[in-house]
């Protein structure tokens, strides 16, 4: 049976967590020292490792052999815990299961010894979508846990951990890898801008992969583009010169013949909010915000395309 890259290639241990060092390197350094805390709150944006890294900190807190305090990998404790068998860790979606009897059975569950396991592990996802009778319920334990129990949660009285958005070119190269690793024939453009279209989270560049690799010969920025019905950096700018202009029938011509080439609406809508976004960061703060563009475009042709806008236009 297929598996979806981005589920084949989860990060396993903390050194194979791209673009996140801040926080691996740190828990990595906690387990080592055995300051461990009881409960860890993971933020971020979607795609970034906040499951991931919980799961790795389960096996690191609960492997066998431990390196340095990373997980083996290789143990039967880490092995049960990727395959999903142990019950000493459990993982619970709030989003669906997030009433108060699910969390007094948690509660209730907690106080009791790992039956195979060191530290029983819980792993609440989307821990916004709790009540507040299921987050009532938790802070008993939150505040007097046991021992031997590790939950990787998002409560007040947690160690808090911010997850950043994963830089374009960590992105990139993790792709061009994963590429080489699959005989897929991505080229530095198409990575390029594969990362760029993620935004951030790795595991929608993985995902945008898996829908391009069925493409006949190299995997390029024009076959990606091509694959995924986007207009491109060339013609959202000619579109944008029409709108700047105020030329509506060159506009709705141009938008006539890109849906009809079976172009995506809704990505060409967001790829006119990108460039707008870019232009007004740009006008806003030509220096200062330069880190904040998201590279599609060069700075010449934004500032070529905004020279004469005022800040409101």
């Amino acid at each position: 049976m297929y598996q979806a890259l981005y589920r084949k290639y989860r990060p396993r241990t903390f050194s194979e967590v791209v673009g996140q060092s801040h926080i691996t390197d740190t828990l990595q350094r906690q387990v080592a020292e055995g300051r461990v805390g009881h409960a860890y709150l993971f933020t971020g944006t979607r795609g970034t490792g906040k499951t991931t890294c919980a799961r790795i900190l389960a096996k690191a807190v609960n492997c066998q052999h431990p390196v340095d305090g990373a997980p083996c990998c290789r143990c039967d404790s880490c092995r049960g815990i990727d395959a999903g068998t142990l019950l000493d860790v459990t993982e619970l979606d709030a989003a669906s299961n997030g009433s108060v009897n699910d969390a007094r059975t948690l509660r209730e569950e907690a106080v009791y010894p790992p039956s195979v396991l060191k530290k029983r592990v819980y792993i609440i996802d989307e821990v916004h979508m709790l009540s507040r009778d299921a987050f009532n319920a938790l802070l008993k334990i939150m505040e007097e846990p046991p021992e031997h129990k590790v939950p990787a949660t998002i409560l007040s009285r947690c160690q808090r951990f911010s997850f950043k958005r994963i830089l374009p070119r960590d992105a990139e190269q993790q792709l061009l890898k994963i590429a080489a690793a699959e005989d897929i024939a991505l080229t530095s453009d198409g990575a390029e801008i594969l990362a760029r279209m993620a935004n951030g989270a790795l595991r929608d560049a993985l995902s945008l992969l898996d829908q391009c690799r069925a493409a006949d010969g190299d995997i390029d920025s024009r076959t990606v583009l091509d694959t995924l019905g986007l207009a491109g950096s060339t013609q959202t700018l000619q579109l944008m010169r029409c709108l700047l202009a105020r030329n509506a029938a060159d506009a709705l011509t141009l938008f006539d013949q890109l849906y009809r080439s079976g172009k995506d609406v809704a990505a060409l809508l967001g790829e006119l909010s990108d460039l707008s976004r870019d232009m007004t960061v740009l006008k806003a703060a030509p220096e200062g915000g330069a880190a904040l563009l998201s590279g599609v475009y060069d700075r010449k042709t934004l500032t070529e395309l905004g020279r004469d806008l005022p800040m409101s236009r």
